[in-house]
């Protein structure tokens, strides 16, 4: 597995690892839920993650409020999410690097690319989508009704799986609310 390092973004320090050894960075940007570590244990993502670095040098990070990044005091606005890119990128010693969005981790790297040409060689995103909700000029979205449907069944999943408890998250993929060793302090 590779070492895990921090950037410091504002007051919230972004947990990434950057591995292979291509001619390209490429960010990998993943979904709503991730931690960098455990990753590695999932024998899917982990083969995945190393095919990845077969061509370029990947940075793979924890948006904050998952994973091994300090949590979110509240949900982080998209100026603060974009800049979380950036400072992961400078941290790596990526001047300009080909982004890959999972989920609306395709979304942040779409508006990083937009607002940040000079740094975004190139952009994948994967499973990712424009808007969530339909609307007259995006009949793709899905209805307010579903929305709502797919949040009550996330909700009533995570409270079973010990999400939610006033100690924090006990899944393996959440944030965790104790320290971990080696991560500096909040």
């Amino acid at each position: 597995m590779p070492a895990t390092r921090y950037a410091r973004s504002g007051k919230v320090n972004i947990a990434y690892q950057a591995f292979g050894d291509g001619p390209v960075d490429l960010v990998f940007v993943p979904g709503f839920i991730s931690h960098i570590e455990l990753a590695w244990e999932e024998p899917y993502l982990a083969r995945f993650l190393r095919r990845l670095a077969a061509f370029a040098r990947v940075i793979f990070f924890d948006k904050r409020g998952t994973g091994l990044s300090d949590p979110a005091p509240r949900p982080p606005g998209l100026a603060e999410r974009m800049d979380d890119i950036r400072v992961v990128m400078d941290a790596a010693g990526s001047e300009r690097a080909a982004l890959f969005g999972v989920s609306d981790g395709g979304c942040l790297c779409i508006a990083f690319a937009a607002a940040h040409p000079e740094r975004s060689a190139a952009l994948v995103t994967y499973g990712s989508f424009a808007r969530q909700l339909r609307s007259a000029d995006y009949p793709w979205g899905w209805s307010a009704e579903h929305l709502e449907e797919v949040l009550r069944g996330m909700d009533q999943g995570w409270a079973s799986a010990g999400c939610g408890e006033a100690e924090g998250c006990r899944t393996r993929w959440c944030s965790v609310s104790r320290p971990i060793p080696g991560r500096p302090g909040r």
